[in-house]
């Protein structure tokens, strides 16, 4: 993966002094013999720590079946407009400096270092949106962009050994992790960009880069016969399976992976780990054994232009693995604004522990 940047609140560049303003420094989980799931129950139990009981009582709700399912990559106010509940927890914006650095803390426990780099890329993204539309926005207006508008959620109660989850989320951003034991599981998260490409600190961030680029250089490593099955008939101008679709199932369409080459395949799950490789490295790996295990049985699909720099949608659908790529708007310069979702048909919220 390309490094990723990302600039630290005002409020904890302000915390932590000038001279700690690197990510990996402040926000890295330190080594542990812990399992990731420990690591995840000390840094939450950390954050708690630090909310006064309102706030608490906020962040820390039961997990069940209905709570679960509350996310969004859509941003703040939309969904207040027609009085539901956009997401769990506390907003980054209610906390003090020490909440929010023990907030990123959990999320650096549960996530890869690069993970953890492309969520904040992510957040980074929709601060450069809000910086840019804020002037145009009415003041009294409801719909509101930047860091101060993510929330950070702790469903159920902390363990090593029983389900409960983390959800962070905030515009084009959904990750929800639900830890059951050792088990880490990602599925269903929903990463996104706008813009997909900004300049920080004199660098050029690209939060979702890897994955576009790495989608048109398979698809462009197909025969012209693995194309024609590959490429769809039709339009596809958003996600198929994303938020408010749980359970939901789509038959596969494309080329099968069983038909790929070596180097084909390879690419294929370079692809596929742009997405697993968000959480920590023992959760990625057993995915990522998975995903392998399936991968004869797994379809990739394209529609819009092979060109890199154009807009296109992708999707690879596996026994294990539903992955969508969708750059939001109209023609085929519609770059700029990406919508993503990832998913395990078999497993979304963990289900394959859950119902033991």
């Amino acid at each position: 993966m390309h490094p990723r940047f990302f600039l630290l609140p005002l409020s904890l560049v302000l915390a932590f002094g000038t001279a700690a303003v690197s990510p990996t420094a402040q926000t890295t989980a330190p080594a542990s013999s812990m399992s990731a799931t420990a690591n995840a129950v000390a840094a939450v139990q950390a954050f708690l720590a630090t909310l006064n009981p309102a706030q608490r009582a906020k962040a820390n709700i039961d997990l069940t079946e209905t709570t679960r399912v509350v996310w969004s990559n859509l941003p703040t106010g939309i969904a207040m407009q027609v009085g539901a509940k956009e997401r769990n927890g506390v907003k980054f914006g209610d906390m003090t400096p020490p909440q929010e650095k023990a907030a990123l803390a959990v999320l650096a426990a549960v996530l890869s270092p690069d993970g953890f780099q492309k969520v904040m890329a992510i957040v980074d993204a929709d601060q450069a949106l809000e910086v840019e539309s804020a002037p145009k926005r009415a003041a009294t207006a409801a719909i509101r962009f930047g860091r101060a508008e993510y929330y950070l959620g702790i469903l159920g109660t902390p363990s090593t050994s029983t389900p409960w989850m983390i959800q962070f989320g905030g515009h084009h951003l959904a990750v929800n992790v639900t830890l059951a034991g050792n088990a880490n599981v990602l599925a269903p998260t929903h990463t996104g960009a706008q813009p997909a490409t900004y300049t920080m600190a004199g660098r050029t961030i690209r939060p979702l880069g890897d994955e576009n680029d790495k989608a048109f250089a398979l698809v462009n490593a197909l025969t012209p016969e693995q194309q024609k099955e590959a490429i769809l008939g039709a339009t596809v101008m958003n996600l198929v399976l994303g938020p408010g679709t749980d359970g939901k199932m789509i038959a596969p369409e494309g080329v099968r992976a069983a038909a790929f080459t070596p180097a084909q395949r390879t690419m294929l799950l370079g692809l596929v780990r742009e997405w697993v490789d968000i959480l920590g490295a023992e959760a990625a790996t057993a995915k990522m054994k998975e995903v392998e295990a399936g991968l004869a049985d797994t379809y990739f699909a394209w529609a819009g232009p092979t060109t890199n720099g154009r807009g296109a949608y992708f999707r690879i659908q596996g026994p294990t693995v539903l992955i969508e790529y969708a750059p939001q708007g109209q023609g085929a310069n519609n770059t700029d604004h990406i919508h993503t979702i990832y998913r395990d048909p078999t497993n979304d919220y963990a289900a394959k522990v859950t119902r033991r």
